[in-house]
């Protein structure tokens, strides 16, 4: 019947979209599985009704419970204002007399089963303005606690350049990141009160909330239930790995939210009924597909299966023609344009921190194509772990953060697909699917990182975010699944969909309650605490020469952002190798003379013209400043060795002319209290930058006496001057090993070295029992500690022999004492 036909009070025609009939039940069978109806929620009804009028094919949407049909036209319901029964009949719910239920499911056996798996099509839950709002209002939830465990100050990491960056209006290490920084700009400029790193911490836990409600509405989508969008949302959201990085200055919560809007817009595009709806869509997600581009270039593996996917679809319904084809591939480039700020800030060079330089076009490429890494490497010059242990660590991982139901939920919602009914959501599953599978073999290939060194698998595990996404949405597709097989086979009642909502709310809850206090960082100060200590260290005037993440972007971010001692002067060693460096920088580095334009072990001149000097030129040309190291010199370079020594100054080193006369008391003095550090030893994760932070400043407190004892051991000195450096080290140790019970274990080793050394003097006022005895002490429990130290066994044989020579000291002690009475 034609839905421009009139109708009668209470009469609702097929074709009619303005005011949706009473019940959206299918006869046909490639409808019978998708167009059951849940509720008789009139926006639910809606979308039932105009779902299955458009997708199933030439045959007209129905009433299932009128048992017998006579004719075409009547195939609508004419009942006046009154809606028909609801019904249960094998766990679903249906709408007509009773015993339609029955007939229209073909009993409980497996038609039934396998209708109930099929579950309700793209399409089938809420509409999309309900299935938004609530996406809106979980996202305002997911928001609230982010905001409640803040970070207080500065995280480690990339953190400090990023933000460095954005308020320089600089451009930060590659690819660029241009969309984050643009957008933590306007966060610096537009938020109110706190420091600048609680602001763009402030935009990390809004993106990452906002990340949470386009995965909750995906999974809304594709299983037409609350509980499994709620469990992806919230699985994912309160995972450690995630909330730990949502709530920083980083680009993970920004690569978190295109994931989940790529995800939606997938999901989106499979549930439209109409080409202009299906064209409008493509255009949409071409552009967002470039714009996610100009953030984390790991998302590319998405779009790589994303736009094959989509573009099958568009050819499958003759929808794809060369002008079409054309307009997405201009979307596509206009999502890229952010890419524009690049060359824009590069040329201007305004910024007192920038990285690269855009102004040619090979300059972008090589920042785009992250060539000072290695394109589609993580890391410069690294030997990683093999495609093997990548992929089981990763999967450890998978279960560490998501746990267990959750990965067998989301394997529920993957062999839901080869049910016998053919369903319209699985095309969508077998994308996600694909989406996981090549982003975790391709970055299981490419991470050339060990990750069996904490530090390395604390910057690999942030990448694996990604796939966690994916596997969270098919879990909130999967629980509906799996309570719908239940109802296939039970009468359960109002107890399944308790059920479902139960196993949602208790494994949201059960992240929650696990991670909370891990990712509350609202009273961390640690990186903030560890860059101010090294500032405030150095006197007026000082230059440092910077090398590493957390020193470089921690003191560059209070340098130029906070504005924390102006009269520093801060270098990094390592930008001062690349050719772009000092011609665009060494303007901003006041008082510090370059005596050519590169840093390079081997003076002279390059064939392009560049001049390049080597450390001890560079230390020559700038003898009036006193001259910093921090954390190490560059190992390629070590002309500074002529006329130049390194004497420790808590975490970092001093360059001290090597005719400088070393005075070990007046040192010891100097660096005894350079730092204020309080932080116990031990008490943060192995794989964070707050524990890095910590184990440098611990062991700053034992450089000056380890310094003085290596004099002890290698300088040509007389045996006076060598037994009181013995002496001081000694002193030194004792003091410190005694004043920090817990402390890191090569303390027990040196401390026991410095004993031992003392015993051979035979002419310090020391009782040799009490350094045979700390000797024996400090040696076993650093074996006990340490047992992956390859000199174990050797230090066990000597622990032997001085237990043997204690015993006969005491021995020998006992005699002389009974001789004396």
């Amino acid at each position: 019947m034609d839905s421009k036909d009139s109708k009668g009070a209470g009469e609702c025609h097929q074709g009619d979209y303005n005011e949706p009939p009473v019940c959206c039940i299918a006869q046909v069978p490639e409808c019978l599985g998708d167009c059951r109806c849940p509720s008789f929620s009139s926006a639910g009804v809606y979308r039932q009704w105009k779902y299955c009028q458009t997708s199933c094919l030439n045959t007209e949407a129905v009433l299932i419970g009128i048992a017998n049909v006579p004719r075409e036209d009547e195939l609508f319901f004419r009942g006046g204002a009154t809606h028909p029964p609801l019904h249960r009949g094998g766990g679903a719910e249906w709408c007509g007399p009773p015993g339609a239920a029955e007939a229209g499911s073909g009993g409980s056996g497996g038609a039934a089963w396998a209708r109930a798996a099929a579950g309700p099509g793209p399409g089938a839950g809420p509409g999309p303005g309900p299935a938004a709002a609530a996406a809106g209002a979980l996202g305002a939830a997911v928001a609230a606690v982010y905001g409640a465990t803040l970070p207080a100050g500065l995280p480690g990491g990339d953190a400090g350049e990023l933000i460095t960056a954005a308020y320089e209006l600089g451009v930060a290490h590659p690819p660029g990141y241009p969309l984050f920084t643009l957008l933590a700009r306007l966060a610096l400029g537009l938020l109110p009160g706190g420091t600048p790193a609680s602001r763009v911490n402030l935009l990390g836990g809004v993106l990452g909330a906002a990340a949470a409600s386009l995965l909750f509405y995906t999974a809304l989508r594709l299983s037409g239930s609350y509980a499994g969008g709620i469990l992806a949302a919230g699985v994912f959201s309160f995972s450690r790995l995630t909330w730990q990085w949502s709530i920083t200055a980083e680009v993970f919560s920004l690569n978190n939210l295109f994931v989940g809007l790529l995800m939606a817009l997938t999901v989106h595009f499979e549930e439209a009924s109409t080409a202009k709806e299906r064209s409008k869509i493509s255009r949409l997600g071409a552009f967002c597909c470039g714009l996610s581009l100009c953030n984390q270039h790991t998302i590319v593996l998405y779009v790589a299966c994303i736009v094959p996917w989509v573009l099958s679809r568009l050819v499958r319904k003759t929808e794809l023609s060369l002008g079409h084809l054309l307009k997405l591939g201009l979307c596509f480039l206009a999502g890229l344009l952010p890419y524009l700020y690049l060359p824009a800030s590069s040329y201007l060079n305004r910024a007192r921190w920038t990285w690269g330089d855009q102004t040619t076009f090979q300059g972008f490429l090589t920042h785009f194509l992250r060539e000072e890494y290695g394109t589609f490497n993580l890391a410069k010059s690294e030997t990683g772990s093999s495609v093997r242990e990548m992929l089981v660590s990763q999967l450890a991982q998978m279960r560490s953060e998501l746990s267990l139901p959750v990965l067998a939920l989301a394997l529920v919602a993957c062999f839901s697909t080869a049910l016998p009914r053919r369903q319209q959501k699985s095309s969508v599953i077998w994308l996600f699917a694909g989406m996981l599978c090549v982003y975790s073999l391709f970055f299981a290939w490419r991470a050339n990182l060990d990750v069996t060194k904490p530090l390395f698998l604390g910057v690999v595990e942030r990448f694996w975010m990604q796939s966690n996404a994916v596997v969270a949405v098919l879990a909130g597709l999967g629980l509906p699944i799996l309570v719908s097989l239940a109802g296939a086979m039970l009468e359960g009642g109002w107890v399944l969909p308790g059920l479902e909502w139960f196993s949602a709310v208790a494994l949201v809850a059960s992240q929650i309650w696990a991670n909370y206090s891990t990712c509350d960082q609202s009273t961390n100060y640690i990186v903030d605490k560890f860059a101010r200590n090294l500032l405030f260290s150095v006197p007026m005037g000082a230059v440092v020469l910077l090398r590493g993440d957390l020193p470089g972007n921690a003191l560059r971010y209070l340098h130029y952002c906070e504005g924390v001692r102006p009269d520093v002067t801060l270098v990094d060693q390592e930008m001062m190798t690349y050719e772009w460096y000092l011609p665009k920088l060494a303007k901003h580095l006041p008082g510090v003379s370059f005596p050519g334009n590169r840093w390079n072990p081997v003076e002279g001149v390059l064939p392009d013209g560049t001049r390049t000097f080597n450390l001890h030129r560079f230390l020559k040309v700038n003898k009036h400043k006193e001259v910093f190291v921090c954390i190490g010199l560059h190992e390629g370079d070590s002309t500074w060795r002529r006329s130049y020594s390194l004497w420790p100054w808590g975490t970092c080193e001093k360059l001290v002319p090597s005719d400088a006369v070393f005075d070990p008391g007046e040192w010891i003095r100097l660096t005894r209290n350079l730092y204020n550090w309080t932080e116990d030893y031990g008490s943060f994760k192995p794989s964070s930058w707050e524990a890095v932070a910590n184990e440098e400043m611990w062991q700053a407190r034992m450089k000056t006496a380890f310094f003085i004892f290596d004099l002890a051991e290698t300088a040509s000195v007389t045996a006076e001057m060598k037994s009181q450096l013995y002496t001081l080290a000694y002193t030194s140790y004792k003091e410190i090993v005694n004043s920090h019970p817990n402390h890191p274990v090569n303390w027990h080793k040196n401390y026991a070295i410095a004993c031992e050394r003392m015993l051979r003097l035979h002419q310090v006022d020391v009782d040799p029992e009490v350094l045979l005895s700390e000797t024996v002490k400090h040696f076993l429990l650093y074996t006990e500690k340490a047992e992956d130290d390859p000199q174990r066994e050797d230090i066990l044989q000597a622990v032997k022999h001085l237990k043997k020579e204690l015993q006969g000291l005491r021995k020998m002690k006992a005699n002389l004492k009974r001789r004396a009475g």
